[in-house]
């Protein structure tokens, strides 16, 4: 199998292997495991190394189309515990993008005004614009994991919301917006070791937040909460992904390919310009 082959065939069966699908067990995937992939870190690097230019490639296709009124887009949705490597994948995988057609918002606590308006109202004031990838490091569903596991409001209006989060993606979808959505799925016992990191290390330390110690206790009903999630929103035009996460590389290598085997499947083109090449061609020379 040649170099190409081999990387379309990777972000096949990575796609393939993360996929959430009915019946999906969130405790039984392993956070350490390396789904559809076998070998080790060497390996993973240079596997999406060597595909940073097609990704980077496509990006680009797909935000010329929008400069002659294409509407396609892409939301990249980014969920997982405290230290699961998020900015991790900001970084080294979203990172090796054309800033120019990026979009990036991290949602943080609700402000006093989002507050005063439907959960989804901030959301859709973050929505990358067309030909753009827009990534939400945490999203919409933070009202229906800390929402939940801390009471923040009637169990019935949690309820309520993951309808409204299927129709709101569908919505996007109808659009022309190819939503991914994956979970950086780290163990306890990694995200410990990676608190005690930060605390170990001058360089790290004013990463560390004390309201992390505290969300540790809460980690069994962050599970059941991700679980729901899975089980009510992970739909056929907005699948979930879960991706282990407890070895940074693969997730980040995972992501990767979940974004490039999506663009791929969206198959961008060059736009035809609005004017005669060779005409342009002929004034310039003569110019």
């Amino acid at each position: 199998m040649g170099k190409k082959a081999a990387a379309k065939d990777l972000a096949t069966t990575l796609e393939k292997a993360l996929r959430v699908h009915q019946g999906f067990v969130l405790a039984d995937r392993a956070p350490a495991s390396t789904p559809g992939f076998t070998k080790g870190k060497k390996t993973a690097v240079s596997a999406q190394e060597a595909t940073a230019a097609e990704l980077d490639d496509l990006q680009e296709r797909m935000y010329a189309e929008s400069t002659q009124g294409g509407r396609r887009k892409v939301l990249l949705v980014v969920q997982g515990m405290d230290t699961s490597g998020k900015g991790g994948i900001m970084r080294h995988v979203v990172g090796s993008l054309d800033p120019q057609g990026v979009t990036h918002h991290a949602f943080k606590k609700p402000t006093r005004e989002e507050l005063s308006h439907p959960f989804l109202w901030r959301v859709r004031n973050a929505l990358p614009p067309a030909g753009s990838v827009g990534v939400f490091d945490r999203s919409h569903y933070e009202d229906v994991l800390v929402a939940r596991v801390h009471n923040l409001v009637p169990p019935a209006t949690i309820s309520r919301r993951y309808g409204q989060i299927n129709g709101f993606e569908q919505t996007l979808v109808d659009n022309g917006t190819t939503v991914i959505k994956v979970m950086l799925h780290v163990s306890r016992e990694e995200q410990g070791e990676r608190l005690a990191g930060r605390l170990d290390r001058v360089d790290k330390q004013w990463k560390f937040n004390p309201n992390d110690v505290d969300e540790r206790g809460f980690w069994p009903a962050y599970q059941e909460a991700y679980q729901l999630v899975m089980d009510k929103t992970s739909t056929d035009a907005a699948p979930w992904y879960v991706v282990p996460a407890d070895h940074k590389w693969y997730a980040r290598l995972a992501v990767h390919h979940l974004l490039l085997h999506h663009l791929r499947a969206m198959d961008p083109q060059w736009p035809a310009p609005s004017y005669d090449v060779s005409e342009q061609k002929a004034r310039l020379a003569s110019s």
